[in-house]
This record gives structure tokens, sequence and C-alpha cells, in this order.
């Protein structure tokens, strides 16, 4: 429920301004990255697609209000979101002067999440198929990802997004995604083998050829060693 903020002694002379969050969730699956939307349910622009959001209730802290619209729009829980930014042009909202703090997040999809968001009408899209997004989502998206980018360059952050073994195809289709761009096959490895992060396993993945590919995991430590080094991983 929207409510203004009402005048105090304090700051008569002040014209109460709306706050409002809006996460923008990136889903990793099947070698795609999708993101998370829906359909708004209030004017201006009601049953046009946008990011998920509201406005902050009186008594509750900006972070708490991101972490409850996204549950409430898509059930999805325990999700950390960074902050992404404030986006406070005049204009940017016709409703009302609103100001908005953007949340990003990069999750692994599974089938849970996949159900639970489209119980909730909310729906997951493939970059490729966006439709145009209301106020200034679409730049809030674009922001995001390119922070995304910046983050997967001094982090190798595929530990969060694939399964305990992955193959190195597997491993670079995450990153193309990510970069929304081919990455030479040769430079990609040469670039992981330097990194010294990964272990090779005996077993193979056969689902897509009879040869196979060699799984590998990521050795924790020494990955947790990267993270906090802030190792350049540019491709």
């Amino acid at each position: 429920m929207l409510r203004r903020k009402e005048k105090t002694p304090f700051y008569p002379d002040a014209t109460p301004i709306l706050q409002a969050v809006d996460c923008i969730i990136f889903g990793f699956e099947r070698d795609e990255i999708k993101l998370l939307l829906f359909k708004r349910k209030i004017e201006p622009f009601k049953n046009e697609w946008s990011l998920i959001g509201s406005f902050v209730e009186p008594d509750e802290a900006v972070d708490d209000a991101a972490v409850r619209v996204l549950e409430e729009h898509t059930g999805l829980q325990n999700i950390f979101m960074e902050s992404l930014g404030c986006y406070g042009e005049v204009d940017r909202d016709p409703g009302a002067r609103v100001i908005s703090q953007a949340y990003f997040a990069l999750i692994r999809l599974g089938e849970e999440e996949t159900q639970t968001v489209e119980t909730l009408q909310a729906r997951w899209f493939d970059f490729d198929s966006i439709p145009p997004l209301i106020l200034d989502h679409n730049q809030m998206v674009e922001d995001a990802l390119e922070k995304v980018r910046r983050k997967a360059r001094y982090r190798p952050i595929g530990f969060e997004l694939l399964p305990e073994k992955f193959t190195i195809p597997q491993l670079q289709k995450l990153y193309e995604a990510i970069y929304q761009r081919e990455l030479d096959r040769r430079n990609f490895w040469k670039k992981i083998q330097s990194m010294n992060v990964l272990e090779k396993l005996d077993e193979k993945d056969k689902s897509t050829s009879k040869k196979g590919a060699y799984l590998y995991r990521f050795v924790q430590h020494r990955y947790e060693e990267m993270v906090e080094q802030g190792i350049d991983f540019v491709l």
C-alpha cells in the first residue's frame, strides 16, 4: 500500500518524495542468462512489463524493502542482492516524484525457482526476447549487466552458477552469456589453466557426444584466495 510521507515539525517546508526499490534479477540456466520480469499491477503503465519493484514502507529499511518486494512478487527467498545505484531523474515517473534504489543479483535457476516465479505470475525472459520495459528499467538492466561483467573480470563467478561438476565448454558458455559474445576457445582455456582453480576429474559428461568431455570442479580454497586477491580475469 502506498503511503505518502507526512510533513514533520522539523522539516515543515520539505516536499514529500516517494522512495521505491527495483530488483534486477538475472538467472543462469542451460547456457543462457535470463531476466526476471512481471506485469505492473498499478497505473501508470498498468499491465506493462516491469522489473520487480514497489515502494518502501515508512517503517522499513530500503534493503529490507527490496527483499520483501522480491519475495512478495516472485516467491524467491534468501537471494543475496547487491546495490546497483539510485535513479532519481525528476521526470522518470509520470505518476509522482519517485526515487528508486536498484538492486541486482545473478542466480542459478533450478526447477523450484522457475515454478515458484511462474506461480506468482512473474516470468523469466531470454535476453533476445526481453519486451520493452517501463520508465528507466531498460537502463537499469544495462547498468546491472555491466556491473556483473565487471565483477566477472575480478572474480571467477562460475562457482555460484554452475553445478558442482562441469565441463570446460559449460564454463565457457557461462562467460559468453555474461559478456554476450563468443570467446576464443584456446584463449579461454589458457586463461583458466593459469588461474589454477580447477580440479580435473576422472569422470566424463557424455550427454553431447560419445567421446564425452572431462568434468572439472572448483578447488574451493584456491577459488576463495582468488576472490580475496581480486585477480584480473579479463577474457
